[in-house]
């Protein structure tokens, strides 16, 4: 008898390889699946390719990964590569897309990076969070996650997904500039960094600008620092554990050097 599609184990084991390769972003297995809200044993048997999940649990997935259910027939980067996206048509893809020139890793590294700036809506507080900075087809993106209490403040949807922010990153003459929103570009926001000495070479500062019409609530530019972490573990999991809301006193020392708090932003 003729068969007329993949067999169970051929859609587990490919579901199971593009799991893996978009879980290798996550700090962790054990953070990935709190956020998931999934058993970290179940999943794990998802990832060998031994247990296929519920319908549920599989949209639960794909939704939080931004993917759909082709992620059990196809390899994740051909999916990806299927749809090329606004920055790759024609009228701007010398521009912006394709022809844009690649970033060199040892000008901008691939990791995590730890990043401050001050809050949008409350000039006594400051944000701190955690980004990860990836690198496919050449080209340079960023993820990360909006705070909770962030969100919540504004009256927004706080699961992962909603949360869930990314970016790509240009290269400039003198800097990088990255283009960022969260799913379904329901928010957007640009950010300019530029390299400066330090003692480890792992700090870039700039700024980060809002897309909010004149007048709304808040300011609308922040200053903004990166530090890179790489992939070490126990940095990034203190970095993420600190993320979030805070005051000035509990800003790293250097973090709030350079953020130049209390100078007007020009």
């Amino acid at each position: 008898m003729m068969r007329n599609g993949p067999s169970p184990s051929e859609l587990r084991s490919r579901l199971g390889a593009n799991l893996r390769q978009l879980s290798s972003s996550a700090v962790s297995i054990s953070a990935l699946c709190r956020e998931l809200g999934i058993n970290r044993t179940q999943y794990n048997r998802y990832l060998a390719g031994d247990s296929f999940p519920r319908p549920d649990v599989l949209h639960k997935i794909c939704d939080f990964f931004g993917v759909d259910a082709r992620i059990l027939l196809e390899p994740v980067d051909q999916i990806e590569a299927a749809e090329p996206g606004i920055l790759r048509h024609p009228a701007v893809v010398d521009f912006l897309g394709g022809s844009a020139s690649p970033i060199p890793e040892a000008d901008f590294p691939s990791g995590f990076y730890r990043f401050a700036r001050r809050s949008f809506l409350d000039e006594a507080r400051f944000v701190q969070g955690l980004i990860y900075v990836f690198r496919a087809d050449d080209h340079a993106f960023l993820r990360g996650f909006e705070a909770k209490e962030a969100m919540a403040s504004q009256g927004l949807v706080t699961t992962p997904a909603n949360r869930e922010f990314r970016g790509v990153i240009l290269t400039q003459e003198d800097g990088l500039a990255m283009l960022v929103s969260r799913r379904g570009s329901s928010t957007a926001s640009f950010n300019y960094l530029a390299h400066i000495p330090s003692f480890e070479n792992n700090y870039w500062v700039g700024y980060v600008a809002r897309t909010v019409r004149e007048g709304m609530a808040g300011r609308r530019v922040e200053r903004l620092v990166y530090e890179y972490l790489g992939r070490k573990t126990s940095k990034v999991l203190a970095a993420a554990r600190s993320a979030g809301f805070c005051g000035k006193d509990d800003l790293i020392p250097y973090h709030r050097t350079l953020l130049q708090i209390g100078d007007p932003f020009v």
